[in-house]
């Protein structure tokens, strides 16, 4: 059974043994749609032509097309990672790292007093008639989801393992 799950979903290659285990995996498999997703809009919009991406952003200074093309990839690489890596530690890890960094860049953008919502799915907004505000908010519970979801599962990780010492 195992080998048949394996060929179907590279994420449970390692069968989970414990209900930490199987959470996890759910975690890192919703992660990774999530990031996949989120990556691949930001790479199809950094290639259009919407005005946002001409503007400089305030904390890089890098335009927000260029800006939104490398944290798209790095997204999409992060969400490859999730699906071939076979270290539930090293996915929670990753995820962990790209998401602080997202939050330090979203505090940086509140302490300079930017008011605008963020673009991050650029023109995927406009296609789903979702507005701007809308999108924002749903970004930031996804932010929320995968902060908490992230350090929870590491502390979770980190505490069965010294229990089990």
């Amino acid at each position: 059974m195992e080998n048949k799950l394996s060929a179907i979903n590279p994420l449970v290659s390692n069968l989970p043994t414990s209900c930490c285990d199987l959470v996890s995996a759910h975690f890192t498999s919703s992660a990774a749609v999530i990031l996949a997703i989120t990556g691949a809009a930001k790479v199809w919009s950094a290639f259009g032509d919407m005005k946002v991406l001409a503007l400089l952003d305030p904390i890089t200074g890098l335009a927000f097309g260029h800006l939104m093309l490398a944290a798209g990839i790095i997204e999409v690489v992060a969400a490859m990672f999730c699906v071939f890596n076979n270290s539930i530690k090293l996915r929670i890890f990753v995820i962990a790292w790209l998401v602080t960094n997202f939050v330090i860049y979203r505090i940086g953008l509140w302490a300079v007093g930017w008011q605008k919502p963020c673009s991050c799915l650029g023109t995927l907004t406009e296609a789903l008639h979702i507005s701007p505000h809308a999108a924002d908010t749903a970004l930031k519970i996804i932010l929320a989801y995968l902060l908490v979801g992230s350090y929870a599962t590491l502390f979770w990780l980190w505490r069965q393992k010294r229990l089990a010492a």
